[in-house]
């Protein structure tokens, strides 16, 4: 007799016990990016509509689009920031599906934009909930995705946006063995970090892709899910030589009773 244990579980994960939560930003040209990349662009190939150029016209719509690699809601791998890294198509089906831990410090990055997630966050965390999973997806929720600029400047042009110590990186994967981490605005590190003179490479980000993990950036809905028990799903293009890409990503979890 067949198995059909998938088949009833994806089925129960689509039931009322669980909950769906899109953690993408819509992809368009108005989509939140890093300053230094073009808005995502459009040229119409062909068209159905009446009124399209002869040499266009045709039964289905095609649309080029050109896009950066790190924009909007998008994955970063190992080769964006390192040379010897895997790419996209080298990232494995395993690594797209993991147990998600959020950590939530909106209260903290509201009251100081130039908040920076430390090691000692991560175990008061701990400490409240339980051990973050070997594997785990850890996802460091700021509430930045509501912000109208990611870069959130002052009256002089000085960004001021939150991010990760690269000591909490380093605990995270040498402690814990988690799988990705992701967040909310454009950069791993906090803006203090990332602007400062001499401060390429972003310590932050060169520690998790040189590590071999991957993460994702400019995330949103975080505030929607649970700390604990909900797992997260990741899909981008398997891209040869690929160093990033936008991606659709999503979290589930089971919905309390009662």
């Amino acid at each position: 007799m067949a198995n059909l244990t998938l088949w009833n579980l994806v089925k129960e994960l689509k039931g009322p016990k669980y909950r769906w939560v899109d953690l993408t930003h819509e992809l368009s040209p108005d989509t939140p990016h890093w300053f230094g990349f073009k808005p995502l662009q459009e040229d119409l190939l062909f068209d159905y509509l009446e009124g399209t150029p002869e040499d266009k016209m045709a039964p289905m719509r095609c649309i080029q689009y050109s896009v950066a690699s790190q924009y909007g809601t998008h994955a970063d791998v190992p080769i964006h920031f390192w040379k010897d890294g895997r790419d996209m198509s080298r990232i494995t089906v395993q690594e797209l599906v993991y147990p998600l831990v959020v950590v939530d410090k909106s209260k903290e990055c509201a009251e100081n934009p130039d908040f920076m997630m430390t090691v000692d966050d991560l175990k008061a965390w701990e400490a409240q909930y339980s051990q973050i999973p070997e594997g785990a997806f850890v996802a460091f929720r700021s509430d930045w995705h509501k912000k109208a600029n990611l870069d959130n400047p002052d009256e002089n042009n000085v960004p001021h946006y939150p991010g990760w110590d690269v000591n909490a990186i380093k605990w995270l994967v040498e402690e814990r063995n988690i799988g990705a981490i992701g967040h909310e605005p454009a950069d791993t590190d906090p803006g203090f970090v990332t602007t400062k003179e001499g401060a390429y490479p972003y310590p932050g980000e060169q520690y998790i892709l040189q590590a071999d993990r991957i993460q994702i950036e400019v995330m949103r809905n975080l505030d929607q899910l649970p700390p604990v028990g909900g797992m997260i799903v990741v899909g981008f293009p398997k891209l040869r030589g690929g160093t990033g890409f936008p991606t659709r990503c999503f979290a589930v979890y089971p919905v309390e009773e009662g």
